[in-house]
C-alpha cells in the first residue's frame, strides 16, 4: 500500500486533484468529507460540539450550522483548537477503518487540507501539494462559493501559508492554469505513484 498526503490551501483546487486520482484508480479518503459525516444530526460527535459552543450553533432542522460555526472559530485559534479536539479523534477513528478496508496493493489517497499545519508530513510515504497564489484562491472562492473577500482571506491566514506547505512537498501540482494543464500534471503525477507503489 502506498499511502499518499494530498493537501493544499482552500480554494486551491485540492479536490479536483483528489477526483481525478480517483478516476485513475485512487482509493480516495477524504478527511474533510468524514469531519462532516463524525458532525451529522444524531451523531456523538455533534452533541460535542452543541456542548462547547451552544445550540446557537444548529440550524431549525437540528444540522450544524457550519457557517456559523466557521465564522466563530477561525476568528480565534483557542475556539478552533476546542473543534479540532473534537473532530480529529472521530475522524482518525474513521480513517483507520477505510484504510484497513483497502488492499494492499493500493495507492490510498489521503485527502488532507491541514497536513502542513498538524505536521502529519511524516505519516504518507508521498506528500502532494496543489499550489495556487493567495490571489487565485481568493478570487476562486468568491466565484465557486460566494465567499467574501475578506471572508476568504481569513479562511487562508488561518491556514499554514504557502511556504510551509511548499516545505513538505514531495510533488508539486500547480494549478493557476487550466483543466488541461492540471490534467496533463495529475497524469504525470499518477504515473509516478504507480511506478513507486510497484516498487514498494
Amino acid at each position: 500500500m502506498l499511502k499518499i498526503g494530498l493537501t493544499g490551501g482552500i480554494g486551491s483546487g485540492k479536490s479536483e486533484v483528489a477526483r481525478r486520482l480517483a478516476a485513475r484508480g485512487a482509493v480516495v479518503i477524504d478527511a474533510d468529507r468524514i469531519a462532516r459525516e463524525v458532525v451529522e444530526p444524531g451523531t456523538p460527535g455533534l452533541a460535542r460540539v452543541v456542548a462547547e459552543f451552544g445550540d446557537g450553533m444548529l440550524r431549525a432542522d437540528g444540522s450544524l450550522d457550519r457557517e456559523k460555526l466557521g465564522g466563530i472559530v477561525f476568528a480565534d485559534p483557542d475556539r478552533l483548537a476546542a473543534l479540532n479536539a473534537i473532530v480529529h479523534p472521530l475522524v482518525g477513528e474513521r480513517v483507520a477503518r477505510l484504510q484497513g478496508e483497502a488492499d494492499d496493493d493500493a495507492i490510498v489517497v489521503y485527502d488532507v487540507p491541514l497536513l502542513a499545519e498538524n505536521k502529519l508530513a511524516p505519516m504518507y510515504d508521498v506528500v502532494i501539494v496543489v499550489d495556487a497564489a493567495d490571489d487565485v484562491r481568493v478570487a476562486r472562492l468568491a466565484e465557486h462559493r460566494g465567499m467574501a473577500e475578506h471572508d476568504a482571506r481569513a479562511r487562508i491566514a488561518a491556514q499554514a501559508t504557502r511556504d510551509e506547505r511548499l516545505a513538505v512537498a514531495d510533488v508539486v501540482i500547480p494549478n493557476e492554469a487550466g483543466l488541461d494543464e492540471l490534467e496533463a500534471r495529475v497524469a504525470e503525477v499518477w504515473d509516478d505513484l504507480v511506478r513507486r507503489a510497484a516498487r514498494a
